[in-house]
């Protein structure tokens, strides 16, 4: 977009001009699966787990600082990072278990995004998916030849899609704002609303877009990270970068619930197509439309945003590149072949969460150890207490999925 040149300089001095690529990594933390655990949690609960939704963005502010802050420091992709300072066998291991949760991350998105097409013009499940994967593919082709700034700002209008349909639905539905209040208080009501608990966690600390962050900082300050004052620079920018973008995803989650809260709670919606039945029900028609709607955004979003992850992460660990078309295809064919065999979409979305959540700790940890070196790092080495805070957070994302795993197979 032009700007008046003393416009841009004033911009470019207060960093403004720096920030997007966390916009980018917050696509994760709305995807489809974040639609389904938050709805299910207010439904099932009403406000009572809205604390899980500020705490688990609390986590992600600091990750995604992290994974960004690693790549200014050293101008290298967590992948990259991890080849280079691990044994083989443990870089392969992150290898491996990066590319299941690709295709998980995958499965959801397009499944979401079918889901989305599905209840606005009654296109096939199975279409609905071939139709998403080929507009996140488009997005990846429109990125490969107009660069990372054009490609943030599709995402983030795609993004804003869903931030207006929640915070509409939000207004029309009028929530207790004691209600909300209260389910910020830390608390449980039995084993059930743990599971849902942890899986909310485990939709939101998305590992790909852990992956993913530093190569979106390296490709859009590669220049600027090359001497000392401008990785300070970028790093200031990228901490507000960070904090807006992970605001405004928090601010989406505590939507979804409080929507579910107002809406749903009672109506037995258990799934995203009764979730969108009721809400036109008992809110009306045009919150519907604009629940469907974000649905759409989100799985055409975090679809090109999770195979854009793949792409990194197979290069990073392997310094090999996959053409867009080949990587598209690999983590489409098992979301197409779970709609073709008519296995139900939202069952589906929920056991791609409990697969992510074995991808959590596997990216986390690497990322706090590699920030905590000052071999690797340098001057931007964390402090003990930043280290300190990642292990707790670490420690807690990793329990609790640990907890969202055992529950969820023992159903």
């Amino acid at each position: 977009m032009y700007a008046p040149a003393p416009l841009r300089r004033q911009l470019n001095r207060s960093g403004l001009l720096l920030l997007g690529p966390a916009f980018v990594a917050a696509v994760a933390y709305v995807d489809p699966g974040n639609f389904a655990t938050n709805i299910a949690a207010g439904a099932t609960y009403g406000y009572l787990l809205c604390w899980v939704v500020v705490g688990a963005n609390l986590m992600a502010v600091l990750v995604q600082y992290l994974a960004a802050k690693a790549s200014i420091a050293t101008g290298r992709t967590l992948p990259q990072l991890c080849r280079e300072h691990f044994r083989k066998s443990t870089s392969t291991g992150l290898w491996a278990q990066a590319e299941l949760v690709a295709v998980a991350t995958d499965l959801a998105e397009v499944v979401g995004g079918a889901i989305a097409l599905n209840l606005l013009f009654g296109v096939p499940l199975l279409l609905g998916g071939a139709i998403t994967g080929a507009v996140s593919f488009g997005l990846l082709i429109y990125q490969s030849k107009r660069g990372q700034r054009p490609f943030e700002a599709a995402i983030i209008g795609l993004l804003a899609v869903v931030l207006v349909g929640f915070v509409v639905s939000t207004i029309q539905s009028h929530p207790s704002g004691s209600g909300i209040v209260g389910g910020l208080v830390p608390r449980l009501d039995g084993t059930q609303s743990l599971v849902l608990a942890a899986g909310m966690l485990g939709a939101t600390v998305m590992p790909h877009a852990i992956w993913l962050h530093g190569a979106l900082v390296t490709d859009r300050h590669w220049k600027s990270i090359r001497s000392a004052s401008g990785r300070q620079r970028v790093l200031r920018a990228t901490r507000l970068d960070v904090a807006v973008a992970m605001a405004l995803a928090g601010a989406v989650n505590l939507a979804m619930v409080v929507v579910a809260a107002a809406a749903l709670k009672g109506s037995g919606a258990d799934s995203l197509d009764a979730a969108h039945t009721a809400i036109g029900d008992r809110i009306g028609s045009l919150p519907a439309l604009l629940f469907a709607l974000a649905l759409l955004a989100s799985g055409f979003a975090s679809s090109s945003v999770g195979t854009y992850a793949g792409s990194v992460i197979l290069d990073g660990f392997w310094q090999r590149h996959v053409p867009l078309a080949a990587r598209r295809l690999g983590t489409l064919l098992p979301a197409l072949i779970i709609l073709a065999i008519g296995i139900d979409p939202s069952r589906a979305l929920v056991v791609s969460q409990v697969v992510l959540s074995f991808g959590i700790p596997c990216a986390l940890w690497p990322l706090v150890r590699l920030t905590a070196s000052r071999r690797v790092m340098g001057d931007l080495v964390n402090r003990w207490p930043t280290t300190l805070t990642a292990c707790l957070v670490a420690t807690a994302v990793t329990a609790l999925n640990v907890v969202l795993i055992v529950l969820t197979l023992r159903g």
